[in-house]
C-alpha cells in the first residue's frame, strides 16, 4: 500500500508505503526524544518545534492534520489554570498556606515533605494533575528556600505523588477520563477497582523515595540549624486580602465546576479558560501582568509534542503496535493484564499517555466484543494504571511533569532529563509492578 505524502517526499517523487512512512515517523519521533534528553543543546521546546516542523515539511503528517493532533483541552487547561495560580500567587495566598504548613510540621523537612506528599496525592485524585502541581509545587519552593534545602528532590516527590494519586479515580489523570468514556466506566467504578491497587503502588512508591532521599541527604539543610525568624518574615511580606478571597473563590468554583463538568458537558480546557477570564475581569490586575507570567515556552512544548506524536497516530504506529499485542494476548486475560499493563507503563514513560491511551481503549473496546464469557474489565483496569503510574519514568512521561519542571526553571531551579529519571524510575517501575501484581491477585 503507498501513501501519498504532499511534502517534501512528494515533492522528490518518493512514494512511500505505509509501513516506510510509519519508519519515517518513528525515526522522527525518536530524534526528537534524543534532543529533548540532550538538553544540554537542545532546549525542550526547540526540540518539539524541530519534530514538528519535520513531520509536516515530509508531508509525515498534513499541516491540517498538525492542527487536529493539538489537544485543545490540554492546552486550554494549561493555560487557564496558570493564569488563575499567577493571580493566586501575587495574592500572597502561597505566602500565607507556606506558613500555615510550617507551623502545622515544624521545620522538620522529613515531615514536611510527607505532608506535601500526601496532601498532594489526595488533591490530585479530585483535581487534575496539573492543576495540583501548579498551587503546590510553589509552595514546596517558597519552604525548601527557607529551610536551604535542594527543592529539587521536593517538587519531583510532588509530581511523583501527583500522577500516583491521580490514577485512583475517573477524574484524577486524562488516561482515566478516556478509559471511562469509552469502556462507560463510572467514578465508583474506578474508586472500587483501580483506587485499591493504586494505592498499593503510592505506598511503595512512597517508601522507595523517601528511603532514597535519606540516603542522598536530602533531608538534611544546606547550612545548619534554621532560625525561626525567617518564617516569620515570610508574614511580613506584602499581601492582599481582597484578592486572596478573589481569587480562592474563583480557585474553589473552577474545582467544582470540574466536578459537575460531565453533567454541564463542559471540557476542563473549557472552564478554566472561563474562569481565569473572570477572575482577571474581577481582580483588576492587567491582563498583560497576567498573561506575561504564562509558561508559554511550555505550552508551546505541548503543541509540538502532540504534533510528533500525531504523525506516529496518524501512519498507524500506535494501532499496529496493538496489534501485535492483541495478537500475543489471545483469550489469557492474566497474560493480557501483564502485557498491557507494562507496555503501557512503559511507553506512557516517552510518548504522551493521552493519544497512547485513546488508541489502546479503542483496541480494547474491539477485543471485548469478541471475549465474552472472560473478566475483561482487567485489562481496562491495567491500561489505566499502566498508562497513568508509567508517567513517572521520565521528565516527559506526563504533563505534570512538565508544568513543574517550568515552575522550577523560572525561579532558576533546573530539573534535567536524567535527574528526574533518577527519582522517578525507580518509582514507576516498582509501583506499576506492585499495583498489577495486586490487581492480578484481588482485581
Amino acid at each position: 500500500m503507498e501513501h501519498n505524502a504532499v511534502g517534501l517526499l512528494n515533492l522528490f517523487n518518493l512514494h512511500l508505503s505505509k509501513d516506510s512512512l510509519q519508519n519515517v515517523a518513528l525515526g522522527i519521533f525518536i530524534g526528537t526524544y534524543v534532543m529533548i534528553m540532550l538538553e544540554k543543546y537542545f532546549h525542550r521546546t526547540i526540540a518539539a518545534l524541530l519534530g514538528a516542523s519535520a513531520v509536516m515539511i515530509l508531508g509525515i503528517l498534513p499541516p491540517h492534520e498538525a492542527w487536529k493532533s493539538i489537544d485543545y483541552n490540554t492546552f486550554f487547561l494549561l493555560f487557564g489554570m496558570m493564569n488563575i495560580v499567577t493571580v493566586m500567587a501575587h495574592s500572597g495566598f502561597f505566602h500565607i498556606l507556606a506558613v500555615k504548613t510550617l507551623r502545622f510540621t515544624g521545620t522538620n523537612p522529613f515531615k514536611i515533605l510527607l505532608t506535601f506528599t500526601i496532601l498532594t496525592a489526595f488533591f490530585s485524585a479530585f483535581l487534575d494533575n496539573v492543576t495540583t502541581i501548579l498551587f503546590m509545587v510553589p509552595i514546596i519552593i517558597r519552604i525548601t528556600k527557607l529551610l536551604s534545602l535542594n527543592p529539587v528532590p521536593y517538587i519531583i516527590a510532588l509530581v511523583l505523588a501527583s500522577n500516583t494519586g491521580g490514577t485512583t479515580t475517573l477524574i484524577g489523570d486524562p488516561p482515566n477520563i478516556i478509559i471511562g468514556s469509552i469502556a462507560k466506566k463510572s467514578f465508583m467504578d474506578f474508586i472500587i477497582h483501580v483506587a485499591p491497587h493504586a494505592l498499593v503502588g503510592f505506598f511503595l512508591g512512597l517508601v522507595l523515595n523517601f528511603a532514597y532521599l535519606k540516603l542522598t541527604g536530602a533531608f538534611k539543610s544546606s547550612e545548619g540549624k534554621v532560625d525561626l525568624s525567617e518564617f516569620e518574615e515570610i508574614e511580613k511580606e506584602e499581601t492582599y486580602p481582597d484578592l486572596i478571597f478573589k481569587s480562592v473563590t474563583v480557585f474553589i468554583a473552577t474545582i467544582v465546576f470540574f466536578a459537575l463538568g460531565h453533567y454541564v458537558h463542559l471540557e476542563p480546557g473549557v472552564i478554566a479558560l472561563l474562569m481565569s477570564s473572570l477572575l482577571m475581569l474581577w481582580s483588576g490586575l492587567s491582563p498583560e501582568y497576567v498573561l506575561e507570567k504564562v509558561e508559554w515556552a511550555t505550552l508551546v512544548f505541548f503543541i509540538g509534542l502532540f504534533i510528533v506524536v500525531g504523525a506516529l497516530e496518524h501512519t498507524g504506529v500506535f494501532e499496529k503496535v496493538a496489534g501485535l499485542l492483541v495478537e500475543h494476548i489471545g483469550d489469557d486475560i492474566n497474560k493480557g493484564l501483564w502485557l498491557i499493563g507494562i507496555f503501557s507503563s512503559v511507553i506512557s514513560g516517552f510518548v504522551d499517555n493521552i493519544p497512547f491511551t485513546m488508541s489502546m481503549a479503542y483496541v480494547l473496546k474491539d477485543m471485548s466484543m469478541h471475549m465474552s464469557g472472560v473478566d475483561f474489565d482487567k485489562l481496562w483496569w491495567a491500561l489505566s494504571l499502566g498508562a497513568c503510574l508509567g508517567g513517572n519514568f521520565t521528565l516527559i512521561g506526563a504533563s505534570a511533569n512538565i508544568v513543574a519542571a517550568a515552575i522550577a526553571e523560572r525561579e532558576k531551579i533546573r530539573i534535567s532529563f536524567f535527574t528526574f529519571m533518577k527519582y522517578g524510575t525507580p518509582v514507576a517501575l516498582f509501583s506499576t509492578l506492585a499495583s498489577l501484581f495486586s490487581l492480578y491477585l484481588f482485581g
